[in-house]
């Protein structure tokens, strides 16, 4: 008797036809973070204030004020516990925020800073007590925050601890999404004069920085959102929000820890997207990408790309391997990929 051995391969990508747009909000503010706990409870944080959650029924929020002045945010992240969220002006604001399942019902005021230039772009947690946020630069490099105890300090590093950063480099605060975590690792893509990538893997107590081949040079230009599926595999996407069309140096992937980046379809597929993310359950082979130009989706590590969507977004945000939340101007969306 003869017996056969059928092995099926779990590197299986997740194919999408299109995409079903369903609006949870629809106002005139600007949704540029959206940080998922789970389905319900998902977060935003959009200028004039605003704060908001989706509890799987209804979207509530509330209205922040500093000296009589409503706030802008931009980025937002969650350590199982509080939300956080951060402001981009001076002086940077950033809260802790509670959830009761139906309102936000505290946030308060965990860290304060009025540095000239500060500017913060992004927040992200490694686990429940460490989370680091990043910003423009300020006295010569990163402006880099770190806090160890779940949220309640926050502390910003020297820059003797980081390598220097490079005059006109910086940031984009288009999407949360110019951060990493992965393990004890971070990955922080900038843009502007140069398109580097600075990593941490002691949880920001040593860095060191690599080049990569995104389009640079000017203020608009560099890297505009990373994602990392391991430790070992990332992925960054933006290029040119000013010649939006140009495909040829925009998106990059490194194999080796963010050593090194090689670009990906140089040429073709999407133009400048603001937000990149690797799909859930498909072992790093789905991505989506999405920008004012639309949604993306690569099936093979991003080798090549299909147009989902034309809609206009800033972020989003994957709850597992068919739906998303997402923000834009005017918009708070659960997107479900058929």
């Amino acid at each position: 008797m003869l017996t056969f051995i059928i092995t099926v391969s779990c590197d299986t990508p997740r194919y999408f036809e299109g995409v079903r747009v369903t609006p949870l909000l629809e106002d005139e503010i600007s949704i540029r973070a959206v940080e998922v706990v789970h389905d319900k409870e998902v977060w935003f944080a959009a200028n004039k204030g605003r704060i908001g959650v989706y509890n799987g029924q209804e979207v509530s929020q509330i209205v922040l004020h500093h000296n009589d002045s409503l706030l802008h945010f931009r980025s937002i992240a969650h350590n199982g516990t509080h939300a956080f969220a951060l402001t981009i002006d001076r002086p940077a604001l950033l809260y802790r925020l509670s959830f009761d399942g139906h309102q936000i019902v505290s946030a308060d005021l965990v860290y304060t800073e009025d540095t000239p230039g500060v500017f913060y772009d992004a927040i992200d947690f490694w686990n429940p007590n460490e989370g680091i946020a990043v910003g423009d630069p300020t006295d010569g490099c990163l402006s880099v925050l770190i806090t160890r105890d779940a949220g309640a300090t926050w502390v910003k590093l020297p820059c003797h601890q980081l390598p220097p950063s490079i005059e006109g480099e910086a940031l984009f605060a288009a999407s949360n999404g110019s951060i990493a975590v992965q393990g004890d690792q971070a990955l922080i893509g900038t843009g502007g004069a140069a398109a580097r990538v600075f990593k941490t893997t002691d949880k920001g107590k040593t860095w060191s920085v690599a080049q990569t081949p995104i389009t640079q040079g000017s203020a608009m230009q560099g890297i505009f959102s990373i994602a990392s599926y391991d430790e070992n595999t990332a992925v960054i996407y933006g290029g040119d929000w000013a010649n939006p069309e140009n495909n040829r140096d925009n998106k990059a992937r490194s194999k080796d820890a963010g050593r090194s980046w090689q670009l990906l379809s140089p040429g073709a597929g999407p133009g400048y997207r603001s937000c990149v993310r690797f799909v859930p359950g498909t072992h790093g082979r789905t991505l989506v990408a999405a920008g004012s130009k639309g949604i993306s989706a690569s099936y093979d590590r991003g080798k090549t790309w299909n147009q989902l969507s034309d809609i206009s977004l800033y972020t989003l945000r994957f709850v597992n391997d068919s739906v998303a939340y997402a923000g834009g101007a005017g918009k708070f969306l659960r997107l479900t990929f058929d």
